[in-house]
């Protein structure tokens, strides 16, 4: 996680942790991969069973993409790499 804003990777690091039981449950993880606070982007990568996982789409849309602009505004993009 190098380059990424501390305060911000704490933050999406502590909502990633709120969705991760979720993914672990399904035998699957996400990892954060990068965040821009200045284009408020973030990256991720799902890992385990979630990397392949045919439903991985609407995991990244209704379950991380969601619950992390609901908990911090400045993100506009989420992008699963």
């Amino acid at each position: 996680m190098a380059d990424i804003p501390t305060d911000l990777a704490a933050r999406v690091a502590a909502v990633l942790d709120e969705v991760r039981p979720t993914l672990r449950a399904d035998g699957g993880d996400i990892e954060l991969v990068s965040a821009d606070a200045e284009r408020g982007r973030v990256e991720v990568r799902l890992r385990g069973a979630c990397s392949h996982c045919a439903a991985s789409l609407f995991t990244m849309t209704y379950a991380v993409e969601a619950r992390l602009k609901q908990a911090i505004p400045a993100i506009q993009e989420v992008v699963a790499i």
